[in-house]
Parts: C-alpha cells; structure tokens; sequence
C-alpha cells in the first residue's frame, strides 16, 4: 500500500492540494464500476441517514418559511431555494465521506486518480446548477471559486468559469419599479432612450445602453438585480451555513474565511454610490501616468442601486481572433495589464480586487502613442487599499522571489503575512501559482500543463489541510492580493502569448525595484535636510543603484523584444 503522507521536505515538488484533490481522493472511488459489496452497503447507509437529514431540514425550513413570511409564495422560494443548497450540500458531503473510507483500499490504488477526477466533476455540476438556479450572489460565489485554482481542483474552476459570463437577467419591469423606488421618478425622467434589453449581466446587476435627457451623450446604465435586495440576507446565511456545515464535517478543511470575506466584501460590492467613487479615483489617477492604455468609463451620477456611466465598449482580452485581425499584438496586451495591476500593487492608488475576463474589455485605438489599443476596466465595487508597510515588504517578497533567494522570501513572508517556516513552501506556491520546486529555482519560466496538473491536483494529504489553515489564517488583504494575482495570471496564460511569463516579471521587477528606492528615500529623509553630506552621498548611492537595476531590465526587455520581431524562440527565463 503507498505511503499517502510525505514529508514536507520530500514531498514540495508534487504536495500542490487543492480542496479538489483531496476530495477527489474520496470522489473518485464512487465514479468507478463495478462497486464493491462493502461500499454498496455503505452506501445505502448514508442514503437512509441522509433522507432523515432531508426530512429534518425540509420540515425546519418549511416551519419557518411559514412563520416568517406574510407572503406564501415568497415563503415557498425560500423553502425552494434553501433546498437546492442544501440538497446538494447534502450529496456532496455523503459522496465524500462515503468515499474516504475507502481511500487506503490496494484495489483502488492504481485507478485512484481517475475515480478521484471523475467525483471531483460529478460534485462539480451538481453545485454549478445550484449557483446557476439560485442566482443572486451564488453566481458571485461561483465566479470567486473559479479563480481559486490554488485551492480547488481543476474539475471544480473549469467548470465554474462560464458563470463569469452567463448570468440571469432582471426584468424591464422590475428595473422601472426600482427606479421608482430609489429616484422617486421614471426612468423616462432620466433618459430620452434606454434600451429593454440589457447588453450585459452579471451576478450582481445588468447594463443597459441609453442616451442622456439633456445631452444626449450615449451612457451605460448599471442597475442592481432588484431581487438582491429579498434574497441576499438569505443567501449570505446559506452560505454562511454551507461552509459551517462543511466544517463540521470536515473540520480540518476550515473554508469559513471564505464566507467571511463574502459578508465583509459584498455591502461594499452592492454600493453602486461607493462604486463610482472608486471608479473617478482611479480613472484619475492613471490619467497622470503618461502612455498607460488605461480607460475607466466616466461617472454621470449614481445611487445605492443605480451607476450612470459613460459608454465605452470593447471585446474580451482572451477574443484572440479579435486582436489577431485588428492588428492587437497579445504580448503587449499581456504587458499593459501587468503596469496596469502592478501600479495598483505597487504605486499610491486602491487595488482593483477583481479583474476576472468579464470586467476587462480591449479596443483598438491608433491614435495612442505606444500603445494601439485601449484597455477597458469595468466593475470597480471591490476596492482595497494596500498599507505602505505590506506594499513594502511585499514588493520585497517577489523581488526574493525572482532572485530564487530562499531566506528573503521565508523572512519577507512572514513581515506580509505572519508566515512560519513550515507554512512558507505553500505559501510561495499559493503567490507565484507555481510548483514549489519552480519557487525555489527559476519561477521565471512558463507553467507546463504538467505543472497545473500538480498545483491543482494534490499529492500529500496532510498539505490541503494546512494550506486552507493557512489561508485562514493569513490578513484578508493578503487573500484579496492573492485572488488579483491568479485571476491576472489567468488573463495572461489565456492571451497565449509568445514571450511566456517572462517579460512580466522584468516589469514586476521594475515595480518593486521602484518601492524598494522610495522607501530608502523616505529612510534618508528621515535623517535630516536631503543636503546633508551624508545624506547626499546616501542619496547618490540609492539613485545609482536604482538606475542600474533599470538600465539592466531596460536592456533584457529590448533584448526579449528582439528575439521576438526576429521570431526565435522565447526566453525559457531570466
């Protein structure tokens, strides 16, 4: 029988778990057939216990839905709504414990993964036509599980990926109600025109086209799915439930940190007021930034639940038959969202926490010096500010990092996130996305399918376990920094660029290089008048330095740039 747990220090290159790895570990002995007399016989054991559960939950929830709601019919969705979740939360745990128990049986070793992988897919669908049925923030919900890559296998991410785009849209009547509700007036009162037909929705409002009353500028107007407003206390305390229950039985894969930053991230996301202010912020801020493509539509006006903005319209980074035929070179696509995130990280503005696909757009524009195309930043309602002092010592981290400097990284780790020794192998993994072996020798190089495979599926199942007790443990902005870096390292692997990860860590390179001089020049500030000899020598030590560092990424940038017009093959790493 294999030894299923492996030491730390033997086990780095494949320990890469995800909460789908180990799942699938129990998963996968369902998927296969024939079953064997004993798992039949369990089987049928948890069936029975499970149709009590259900009779117990349907009995409480109908109870209260009847109690509490004057509106049968409202009361009636939220029986049906409830069961949805539950019911799948239901089959999932049973398909899970069920299947552990029969993890360490000879029989199933050879075909482990595969039924693994198969139950991982099984669960997968099943609590994808829940988030699709239920709407409302499971959608949001979902899309958040598909950037985690670094946790959940890669049968749970792929198939959350198309609630990014499809989601449900709210009536037109509903819409004009809501209007009603909030502005006291019509929308006829607000716009000569506006469209019926949304020309875009998501998990949390829709957008429709409409011109101006006085102006007639042509404007998007973002509303607020109305039903949010019944459903989203509901909704937060099932998912609240959702990961207690999942806790309970499994208490050493603790998700509630997940639920949590949901509660704390969500008034905030459904501020459409809070929204805009986010959105002037920042389109201010890079309009001071000389040839940065970046395009934030402008701000008309808003409320809690309606966002007038400018129209501006654009395609999907990963439409590569687009950019092809509109002359878009990918790589310098890839380039522009790394300034542009970087500058967010790194420079003196709120970070952006949510830069899936759908929310950011490209167009050509040949007008643009440096640049023929415009980059679109859509939904700025999950904003966080990065304190100076995590900036720092972050931006430390990845130059460690880049340097394959293994005691930099464990100490600026554990300045940024509080992070032992111990912890640190995942932790590097969890930040780069990559094997930890990479971390440790070259993470500037391109991610082999092979490599997914292993992040995303685990091999040592005491890993999964402290990675989520990391994860819960680590300062929620740490989390939302790490949820930034995979979904922008997504954006990048789908534009298929050819100069591969490199170029973009020179320019992460160049950013954190700049942090680093900043904080020296605040350090000889400290010290007294800038034209103090000693501080003047200090001054010219750090500028220097900093120049160099420059000129040398300025060199290998020109350098990777040759070797592509000149079509050789890309740098494998720096």
């Amino acid at each position: 029988m294999r030894s299923l747990r492996i030491t730390a220090a033997q086990n780095f290159r494949s320990q890469w778990i995800c909460l789908g790895c180990l799942r699938q570990k129990e998963q996968s002995l369902w998927a296969t057939a024939p079953f064997s007399t004993a798992y039949q016989k369990s089987f049928n054991q948890h069936r029975t216990g499970q149709r009590i559960i259900w009779a117990i939950v349907g009995g409480a929830l109908g109870a209260w839905a009847i109690a509490s709601s004057q509106d049968v019919k409202h009361g009636a969705a939220v029986v049906q709504r409830s069961a949805r979740v539950f019911g799948a939360l239901l089959l999932n745990v049973n398909d899970y414990r069920t299947v552990l128990k029969f993890k360490d049986e000879d029989k199933y070793e050879a075909r482990w993964q595969s039924i693994l992988k198969a139950c991982h897919q099984r669960c997968a669908d099943r609590t994808f036509r829940v988030l699709e049925q239920n709407g409302s923030i499971f959608i949001k919900l979902g899309q958040h599980l598909s950037s985690m890559n670094y946790l959940l296998p890669l049968e749970w991410t792929r198939t959350f990926i198309p609630l990014q785009d499809h989601c449900p849209e709210s009536s037109y009547e509903a819409i004009e109600s809501m209007f009603m509700e909030d502005t006291g007036q019509p929308i006829a009162a607000h716009f000569d025109t506006f469209d019926r037909k949304p020309i875009g929705a998501a998990s949390l409002a829709q957008v429709h086209l409409a011109t101006m009353k006085d102006s007639g500028a042509k404007v998007a107007v973002k509303v607020q799915h109305p039903t949010l407003k019944e459903w989203v206390p509901l909704d937060l305390a099932l998912t609240r439930l959702t990961f207690s229950t999942l806790k309970y039985f499994f208490p050493e894969y603790d998700l509630e940190w997940l639920s949590n930053e949901m509660e704390s991230s969500l008034p905030q996301e459904l501020d459409f007021a809070l929204e805009g202010q986010n959105a002037l912020v920042t389109r201010n801020y890079f309009k001071m930034i000389k040839d940065s493509p970046l395009v934030v539509p402008d701000v008309y006006w808003g409320r809690k639940r309606i966002l007038v903005m400018e129209y501006i319209a654009g395609h999907r980074t990963d439409d590569l038959e687009y950019l092809d035929s509109n002359g878009i070179d990918r790589d310098e696509v890839s380039a522009a969202l790394a300034r542009i995130f970087n500058e967010m990280i790194f420079g003196d503005t709120p970070l952006h926490c949510d830069p899936h696909g759908g929310n950011i757009a490209i167009r050509p524009n040949d007008k643009r010096t440096g640049h023929n195309f415009d980059v679109i930043l859509y939904d700025h309602g999950l904003y966080r500010d990065i304190p100076l002092r995590m900036r720092r010592n972050y931006a430390k981290l990845w130059l460690a990092v880049m340097e394959a400097d293994e005691k930099g990284m464990r100490r600026y780790a554990r300045e940024v996130a509080g992070i032992t020794d111990n912890q640190f192998p995942l932790f590097a993994s969890a930040i780069t996305g990559r094997d930890y072996q990479a971390v440790t020798t070259s993470v500037v190089s391109t991610r082999s399918e092979q490599e997914k495979e292993v992040v995303s599926g685990a091999m040592g199942d005491g890993m999964l376990q402290e990675l989520v007790q990391l994860l819960g443990q680590v300062p929620r902005i740490v989390l939302l920094i790490l949820k930034t870096n995979d979904l922008t390292r997504n954006l990048d692997e789908r534009l298929q660029t050819r100069e591969g990860p490199v170029r973009n860590f020179l320019i992460l390179a160049r950013y954190c290089s700049r942090v680093v001089f900043r904080e020296q020049m605040d350090i000889i500030r400290s010290h007294g008048s800038m034209l103090w000899p000693s501080n003047v020598l200090q001054r010219l030590g750090a500028w220097s330095s900093y120049l160099r560092v420059k000129a040398k990424l300025s060199l290998y940038e020109w350098y990777v740039f040759f070797r592509r017009i000149a079509r050789l093959s890309p740098v494998a790493s720096i």
